[in-house]
């Protein structure tokens, strides 16, 4: 059930584990569209506007859930590299007791306060109290996210990256009949979006932990292996938290962002939804290409392989480039479309600033590429305190654009705030690749 990514042609290796990837990504792009979609048409662009006014601040906490859970797979693909399977169970168990508590502490804060923030974010008082409503459900499902985020980058970690995907459409399914299920005959309104993307998410989890137990032998872990370390702890949060970090801290600048975007009204906050959902779905491949280099990093560093790290790189930056291009087709020539699966052919001036939206950021998707294939490589490498800092450089990006270019050229500004960051991001990423690993063969070299 494993995959060696320390032998064999890198290309054939990083599409081979990309791909499954790639599935999982649509597919959980696929439900999140299928809910903006179903609340455009049968609850109204306010409602839509709603759900899309927690788009920042769900990306600022969920992010940090999945980063902190993607940085604990990186020490499992460096056990499972160098063959060291005691290790590993261990690093595993501590994983569960780390992610309890971080569950159990993020929950019960954020739905304290997710209100206030909202208020803070200057969310139009039209869409307040729906907005509110769908963020809280959403907060409420934070352990059901460490669950499926930390078994799923487990078995990825192994170099198994088919069995998420599959998990993950069965959920994605059952997410859609809960949104039509909820929404449409028990009329719960956007609450019933967020529940049935909880319910769903909590599906994917379990049958992904199921899996783990019964499949993988090297995972099932004895008594004396479930021993909380502190040490063990301390190196997880150490790879953990930075990556949950890099998220939120990127996240940051999207609330400065989404907040200028606020002061526009809601029309601008719909575009802005709509757009986001189809900018999404079109980077998938960019998060099936990071993922990808994460594990390959992960396991060529464990197995001391660093020649081979260059040779990825540069085949999955021959991948991005050629798919950058694709994107931008399909954003230019099918942008309006797209944008009216969402809203009603009437709304001419929000389908128009869809498309712009997507236009401006699709032609930059090459630089979105980069920050995705360098950024996940690098925290593969063990070096996740520089994925802190690309994101501080996101995240100014993001804020001079909502605090400088969207007061200045309005919904153009909204535009460009993407494209600034993965620019900046990637001014920092580039030189910090070749510092890393300069690092990474200093050490080879002192201990042979």
């Amino acid at each position: 059930m494993t995959k060696d990514m320390t032998k064999g042609s890198p290309m054939k290796l990083i599409l081979g584990f990309s791909v499954p990837l790639l599935f999982g990504f649509l597919f959980q792009q696929f439900y999140s569209l299928v809910d903006t979609v179903i609340v455009g048409r049968f609850l109204g662009t306010e409602n839509l506007a709603a759900v899309g006014a927690t788009g920042s601040i769900n990306f600022l906490i969920i992010g940090f859930c999945m980063g902190v859970c993607s940085g604990f797979s990186i020490p499992v693909s460096h056990k499972f590299g160098a063959g060291d399977y005691s290790g590993l169970r261990r690093i595993v168990a501590n994983c569960v007791w780390l992610s309890i508590g971080f569950s159990i502490v993020m929950t019960i804060l954020t739905t304290v306060f997710c209100r206030y923030i909202l208020v803070l974010m200057r969310t139009p008082d039209n869409i307040l109290d729906a907005a509110y409503t769908y963020i809280w459900v959403i907060f409420l499902g934070i352990p059901v996210t460490f669950l499926y985020n930390m078994t799923s980058g487990v078995i990825r970690a192994l170099g198994d990256s088919k069995t998420p995907v599959i998990f993950l459409l069965m959920s994605s399914f059952l997410n859609i009949g809960l949104d039509l299920f909820f929404i449409v005959n028990l009329q719960w309104g956007v609450s019933g979006a967020a529940w049935a993307t909880v319910i769903s998410q909590g599906v994917s989890g379990l049958c992904c932990l199921l899996f783990m137990i019964k499949k993988f032998e090297i995972l099932r872990i004895r008594r004396d292996e479930w021993a909380f370390s502190r040490h063990l702890c301390g190196s997880l949060c150490g790879m953990g938290v930075p990556m949950g970090l890099q998220y939120s801290i990127t996240a940051i600048g999207s609330v400065i962002l989404q907040s200028a975007t606020n002061t526009i009204g809601s029309d601008a906050v719909a575009a802005v939804t709509a757009a986001g959902r189809i900018s999404g779905f079109l980077a998938c491949p960019f998060d099936a290409m990071g993922s990808t280099m994460a594990t390959y990093g992960g396991q060529n560093v464990g197995a001391g392989r660093l020649e081979r790290l260059g040779q990825g790189l540069k085949s999955c930056i021959i991948l991005g480039a050629g798919y950058s291009v694709i994107a931008f087709l399909v954003a230019f020539f099918l942008g309006t479309p797209l944008a009216t699966l969402f809203l009603d052919a009437s709304e001419a001036a929000i389908i128009g600033n869809v498309r712009m939206f997507l236009i401006f950021n699709t032609v930059f998707y090459f630089p979105l590429a980069l920050v995705n294939i360098v950024r996940f490589l690098i925290q593969g490498m063990g070096f996740p305190t520089f994925a802190i800092l690309a994101g501080v450089f996101e995240m100014i990006a993001r804020a001079l654009a909502g605090f400088v270019l969207v007061p200045v050229i309005g919904f153009t500004g909204v535009c460009l705030g993407n494209p600034a960051a993965w620019i900046f991001a990637d001014a920092f990423l580039i030189p910090a690749y070749f510092h890393v690993r300069k690092v990474l063969q200093t050490r080879a070299q002192s201990r042979g």
